[in-house]
C-alpha cells in the first residue's frame, strides 16, 4: 500500500487525521467548562439555552458517543434554531481545540492543500456519506480554519 501523497484527500479514519474528529480524546475548554471532547461540547450546545439537566448530563458522561445518544433522544428540547446556528458553533469549538492543542495545529498545518474529508459512510451531512456527495461540513470546518492558521 503506498503513502499518501500531498495531493491526496486527508481522510478522519485513518489513524494520521483521526484527531480531526469529534470523538477524539482531546480535552476542549469551551465557553468556561472543560469538555472531554468536542462532541460533548457540541452536543450539550443543543440544549444551552432550553434544558439545563440535559446539558449537564453531556456533560458529565464518559463516552462521546452516548453524549451524541442523549442528544438524539431529547432533539425535540434543543434550541428552536439549531440547525441555523450549528455549523458556526462547531467551528468555534473545533477552533477552541486547535488553539488549545499545539499537536493538533501541527497535523492540520501539515495537511498542506489536501482536501479534508470525514469519511463516514453513515452522515452525509458532516461527512460524505456512503454515496461520497454528502456535504462533508466536517472537513470544510477544518479546511476554512487552516487557511486561516496559515494567514496568521
Amino acid at each position: 500500500m503506498n503513502s499518501p501523497g500531498p495531493k491526496d484527500p486527508a481522510f478522519f479514519y485513518p489513524k494520521e487525521y483521526y484527531i480531526f474528529d469529534n470523538f477524539s480524546s482531546f480535552q476542549v475548554k469551551w465557553k468556561g467548562t472543560l469538555w472531554p471532547t468536542v462532541e460533548h461540547a457540541f452536543q450539550a450546545a443543543k440544549f444551552e439555552t432550553t434544558d439545563s439537566k440535559i446539558y449537564n448530563e453531556i456533560k458529565n458522561v464518559k463516552s462521546a458517543d452516548e453524549a451524541r445518544r442523549i442528544a438524539v433522544r431529547n432533539k425535540d428540547k434543543r434550541t428552536a434554531n439549531w440547525n441555523e446556528i450549528k455549523v458556526e458553533i462547531m467551528k468555534n469549538i473545533v477552533r477552541h481545540k486547535i488553539n488549545q492543542h499545539p499537536y493538533v495545529l501541527k497535523k492540520l498545518i501539515q495537511s498542506g492543500k489536501r482536501k479534508i474529508i470525514e469519511d463516514s459512510w453513515r452522515d452525509s451531512q458532516w461527512g460524505w456519506g456512503e454515496d461520497k456527495k454528502g456535504k462533508n461540513l466536517m472537513g470544510k470546518i477544518w479546511m476554512e480554519l487552516r487557511k486561516e492558521y496559515l494567514k496568521k
